[in-house]
């Protein structure tokens, strides 16, 4: 089963990969990705309220 580190990490890589300047600052969206998955880290809680949205469903680690 997926620990909330697991989700942590997917969910902000993620955004930053999607966030609209990745392909145009790398270094950002990596030190985007950095903070996000510190500050979820920090706030398991909230981190678990984007699991099972459209953000990363809840079978995201299912296949792997």
């Amino acid at each position: 089963m997926p620990s909330i580190t697991d989700f942590a990490k997917a969910i902000s890589i993620r955004i930053a990969d999607e966030w609209d300047g990745a392909d145009d600052f790398p270094e950002d969206a990596n030190l985007l990705r950095e903070i996000l998955e510190k500050l979820f880290l920090l706030h398991p809680d909230e981190c678990q309220r984007l699991i099972g949205t459209g953000i990363i469903e809840e079978s995201y680690f299912d296949d792997i």
